[in-house]
């Protein structure tokens, strides 16, 4: 069983209210292999939502105290970041989940990639708040565009 961020398996859960269909993880979905979880809306979001990005670092800054997540108005958001984060890292060990795919650039589930905090569109390496919470368990995270490979 893996575990799937539900903007990938197509549901409409982005900040914006749309998805970002990936067909492979649609198709595990549809055969009962994965799981669809989306963070943000266990952290008590809503969708739509303003764009947030992490200010002052990364995933594991946010973690460690030392960064926080705001909204394109300049709102603190971290808490709701990071209770998204636990929930999902409870649901992932009740699977017993081998893999976890997360939609790259996210500030919850970048895995390679997240934005700079300055809304400027402009990425750069690091992990989002639930990636770095779930590697912190020992549990691999990749993104969608990882995942072919992973499945080999």
């Amino acid at each position: 069983m893996i575990v799937v961020s539900s903007c990938l398996a197509g549901l409409k859960v982005r900040y914006n209210g749309s998805h970002s269909l990936n067909v492979k993880i649609k198709e595990l979905i549809d055969k009962k292999e994965a799981i669809a979880v989306c963070p943000e809306l266990l952290g008590g979001f809503q969708t739509p939502r303003e764009p947030c990005e992490i200010k002052g670092g990364n995933g594991y800054d946010v973690l460690d105290g030392h960064a926080i997540v705001i909204d394109k108005s300049g709102n603190d958001v971290t808490d709701l970041y990071v209770d998204g984060a636990f929930k999902t890292l409870a649901v992932v060990k009740q699977l017993q989940a081998s893999t976890v795919v997360l939609k790259e650039s996210s500030p919850s589930c970048g895995s390679s990639y997240i934005y700079n905090g300055n809304f400027e569109g402009i990425q750069h390496e690091g992990a989002g708040i639930t990636t770095a919470l779930l590697r912190r368990a020992g549990i691999k995270v990749i993104s969608e565009n990882e995942l072919a490979k992973a499945l080999l």
